[in-house]
């Protein structure tokens, strides 16, 4: 592991947020494109940005924020194996998968661009104030309205990831300036975690309360309430396909905004666990070891604080924690992407879900990127590989969903 500065530079040549939750280091989003507010304020921050030829999308959180990885893994441990980021284990073998019913692509090609358009940026804003064992909690999202267009525009909420146990609303600030430049109001939202005392009950409540807040509040950031679809990766992909999965399932439905639908109507899901007791079904034995240790932080994300259990075991509630047993009629189009190098969340997992969509009659589309590993790791030692995920290719596939669920 290089030190911090070393990371920093690197960062800011490949024009993409990398590094452990450790490195605090703060890079402005300084090209010209969309200005971000620092953190902490009491009331939403406004800045805009005038129309620009195309240049590298931003990189990093908004300054005064710490950075944190783009994407960062969901696989839960205090053990390693073959290695490990931030003490979550790393597999040292994937066994191939198969690949008959997705799209296998080699995305090697440029990276994205921003600054076609306009965009104007809210940060900061309080959607949802939930208690979790009797603490409350504000939970904040930051939204990305583009000008370049007059009138409503379809929404799409990010979901970042975090390893059930944070969830940094400021992450990947590049990937999803890119879609806001395509002409989507594009809200990061904060939700609660283990670290809260939270469940995954307590999650998806969250993500289904900023889906109504930001539909009663339509009119005040151009959104077109018809039209909203949830993108998640890692943790946040397993979130984006629950909210999905769940149409019309009222359980979840709870808080503020009640008369508003949380219905979506895409799901775009990048390398997201689903079933969690296979969550290392690909991996070798030590790999599965570490991931289905009794009480570690996958477990407590469905069994709560404290719990003894282990997520190995396919219990009742391990089965109501799978997107797969949600699936119904209204269950919303999906597409899935996974990375065939991918040692943090078994590539079979996109691929299960996948599969239960499309026998329950569901439109689901499945990517699997050629060499690729858990989204932007590069703090691993392989920048080339976090670059995948981030190029025009790559990004291409999720917007042609969304422009053809949402458009």
């Amino acid at each position: 592991m290089r030190g911090q500065n070393a990371v920093a530079q690197r960062k800011a040549r490949t024009g993409r947020w990398r590094g452990r939750a450790a490195v605090a280091a703060t890079i402005a989003a300084g090209l010209g494109l969309v200005a971000c507010s620092s953190g902490g304020n009491s009331s939403p921050s406004v800045s805009s940005s005038a129309g620009a030829k195309t240049a590298a999308c931003p990189a990093g959180a908004a300054p005064g924020r710490a950075g944190l990885p783009s994407e960062m893994p969901t696989g839960m441990s205090a053990g390693a194996a073959g290695g490990a980021a931030g003490g979550i284990p790393m597999a040292k073998t994937i066994e191939k998968t198969d690949t008959s019913t997705s799209i296998v692509i080699n995305p090697t090609g440029a990276q994205i661009q921003c600054a076609a358009s306009g965009i104007t940026t809210r940060n900061d804003i309080t959607y949802s104030s939930p208690t979790t064992d009797g603490r409350k909690s504000d939970l904040k999202l930051d939204i990305q309205v583009p000008t370049s267009t007059s009138g409503k525009k379809p929404l799409v909420i990010y979901i970042t990831g975090g390893g059930f146990s944070m969830a940094d609303r400021t992450a990947n600030l590049n990937q999803r300036t890119y879609v806001a430049d395509q002409g989507y109001v594009v809200a990061s939202i904060q939700y609660r975690t283990t670290k809260d005392g939270a469940t995954y009950k307590d999650g998806v409540a969250d993500v289904k309360s900023a889906i109504r807040y930001l539909r009663a509040n339509a009119d005040k950031y151009a959104i077109d309430a018809g039209k909203v679809a949830v993108w998640g990766q890692s943790a946040g992909g397993y979130l984006a396909a629950m909210t999905g999965v769940t149409n019309g399932e009222k359980s979840f439905d709870v808080g503020d905004n009640l008369d508003r639908s949380s219905d979506v109507q895409g799901v775009v899901d990048e390398f997201g666990p689903a079933d969690l007791s296979r969550l290392a079904a690909d991996y070798d034995t030590a790999a599965q070891k570490a991931n289905y240790a009794a009480g570690n932080g996958a477990a407590q994300w469905v069994y709560g604080p404290g719990t003894k259990k282990s997520i190995a075991d396919y219990t009742s509630e391990i089965a109501a924690a799978n997107p797969s047993t949600h699936i119904s009629s209204k269950t919303a189009p999906f597409v899935l992407l996974h990375g065939s190098a991918d040692n943090l969340v078994s590539p079979s997992q996109t691929l299960d879900l996948h599969t239960a969509l499309r026998a329950k009659g569901i439109k689901s589309t499945r990517y699997v990127l050629t060499g690729a590993g858990h989204g932007d790791l590069s703090f691993t030692g392989d920048a080339s590989a976090a670059d995948l995920w981030s190029t025009q290719e790559t990004m291409g596939h999720i917007v042609d969903f969304l422009r053809q669920h949402l458009k």
